[in-house]
């Protein structure tokens, strides 16, 4: 029997968007399509929040949902709650993923993380405020990110392509994707999930990397280069003590790299601040569940949308 309230958290990222139900029993995952970054938010997170009670039958009260790319517009936890109104869900709460992310890496520590998967943001909370670094998508930003390797990784296959630049053994990898390489940029356009398969090239470049190609590895010492800046921008913004080391956490799939993972260390190593690389304590899911119980006094409060 159920004593405690039922909660549906939510990771939505642009690749996929993970689901648990948790109350007093085992919890339960689901897997469903990323979000459309190009399409209204809330109805798509209603839309999985349905499907999700439907095939669970669960008591649900609460629903939490950290998500790529939220906008202050769309942080509405009331307008969520409406679009859920018949499901027996009293309580809802919206946060950008980043929120997510830290508490399910650091829970109550002070230090960073760095979230880096298709886009990548960093976040630093200390003693009473937070920092945000980057997140800015893969337009303007999300510089070190999947996308981003991505998108370095094909311009360098179109430099050697068309004689700009060095051979590359990544010329290989792209024409198993684009037989006919002159043609692979109108395939992308064309694309609804072009982001995603763009980023996916990032695993492409962490194996070439590892097998030494000079493009490779560049593009990986740009990325940890990036990612590094970001941590070390959100710590010196961030109130946090100077007489211990500064946690640092490293999530997301970027970091499979374990040349990026290196050169990302010998990066944070040379810039001067105490730094502690840890190992997170969970995932963004964890922290979508951790949402339903944040203090309002809690740094990253006031960043979070409640209703109900």
């Amino acid at each position: 029997m159920t004593t405690g309230p039922v909660v549906l958290a939510i990771d939505a990222g642009q690749t996929g968007i993970k689901t648990r139900v948790q109350g007093d029993g085992p919890a339960r995952e689901d897997v469903f399509p990323g979000i459309r970054t190009h399409a209204p938010l809330l109805p798509q997170l209603a839309q999985v929040a349905r499907a999700v009670l439907e095939r669970t039958h669960a008591p649900v009260s609460t629903v939490t949902a950290g998500v790529s790319g939220l906008t202050s517009a769309e942080a509405d936890a009331g307008a969520l709650r409406s679009l859920l109104a018949g499901t027996g869900v009293t309580r809802t709460v919206l946060s950008h993923d980043s929120t997510t992310a830290f508490l399910g890496a650091l829970g109550d520590a002070r230090g960073a993380v760095v979230a880096a998967g298709t886009g990548v943001v960093t976040l630093a909370v200390g003693a009473s405020t937070m920092a945000r670094v980057d997140g800015w998508g893969y337009l303007i930003g999300d510089a070190g990110s999947g996308y981003w390797i991505g998108r370095e990784a094909l311009d360098a296959v179109m430099r050697d392509y068309d004689g700009r630049g060095p051979a590359t053994t990544l010329r290989s990898a792209a024409e198993e994707r684009w037989p006919v390489l002159s043609e692979a940029y109108i395939d992308l356009q064309s694309r609804d999930d072009r982001v995603a398969v763009i980023a996916s090239l990032a695993a492409v470049v962490a194996a070439h990397a590892g097998a030494g190609d000079p493009a490779a590895e560049a593009i990986t010492a740009r990325a940890a280069g990036e990612l590094a800046r970001s941590v070390t921008t959100a710590l010196r913004r961030a109130d946090l003590a100077d007489d211990r080391a500064l946690a640092v956490c490293t999530v997301g799939g970027v970091f499979r790299s374990a040349a990026l993972r290196a050169a990302f260390a010998a990066d944070i190593a040379a810039s001067g601040l105490d730094i502690d690389l840890v190992a997170p304590a969970g995932q963004g899911l964890d922290g979508a569940v951790a949402l339903a119980t944040l203090a309002p006094e809690h740094p990253l409060a006031a960043s979070v949308s409640v209703s109900g």
